[in-house]
């Protein structure tokens, strides 16, 4: 397993090993004591979730004001282009935002800390997403910024999902606040 820390520094981007041969591969997805090892972080996971969607879907960016989430997000069917946002107060990146594609191909996972929105779009037919949380969802600490807000200027990689349409946003992410707007902790 490789940690590879992004322009933000705290995000960080894992590549397992993968063992492929004429069957297929193995990976071990999730190590702990590799992840503490390689990644320099202790996280204890309580909750797994999965989403499946389809081209142009965008979710997020999501945070929770009280008990944050840090999440380890990988793909297992498909490919998204997975961003962060540093949301968090006193930081020098704050506003800042970092973005990876992440495959069933490339296999390739993303640790997004505590305090960070995050938010992903679909760009390929449909996409299986995975991700561990170190907190419980609760739904009424839940926040969610635009995913055009103009102050962070998000590169979401249009030409890759959309031709000229809008995203698919669920009613909360249509709703979102702009970034200056938001309650953030």
């Amino acid at each position: 397993m490789e940690a590879t820390p992004l322009a933000i520094p705290d995000v960080l981007l894992i590549t397992p090993r993968v063992h492929g041969d004429e069957r297929g591969f193995f990976m071990e997805s999730f190590n702990r004591r590799d992840f503490e090892a390689v990644a320099g972080v202790s996280a204890t996971f309580v909750q797994d979730n999965h989403s499946r969607s389809a081209r142009g879907v965008l979710r997020g960016l999501h945070y929770q004001v009280e008990q944050p989430q840090g999440k380890l997000v990988r793909v297992v069917a498909g490919e998204i282009l997975d961003v962060a946002v540093d949301i968090r107060r006193g930081s020098a990146t704050r506003g800042q935002w970092v973005s990876a594609r992440l495959s069933a191909a490339n296999h390739r996972q993303l640790w997004v800390p505590e305090g960070f929105a995050h938010g992903f779009v679909v760009l390929s037919t449909t996409a299986d997403v995975l991700y561990k949380t170190t907190h419980y969802y609760a739904p009424r600490f839940e926040r969610s910024i635009r995913w055009d807000d103009p102050t962070l200027a998000i590169d979401w990689q249009r030409e890759a999902w959309c031709w000229g349409s809008q995203p698919i946003l669920s009613d909360k992410d249509r709703l979102a606040s702009d970034f200056h707007a938001s309650e953030i902790p």
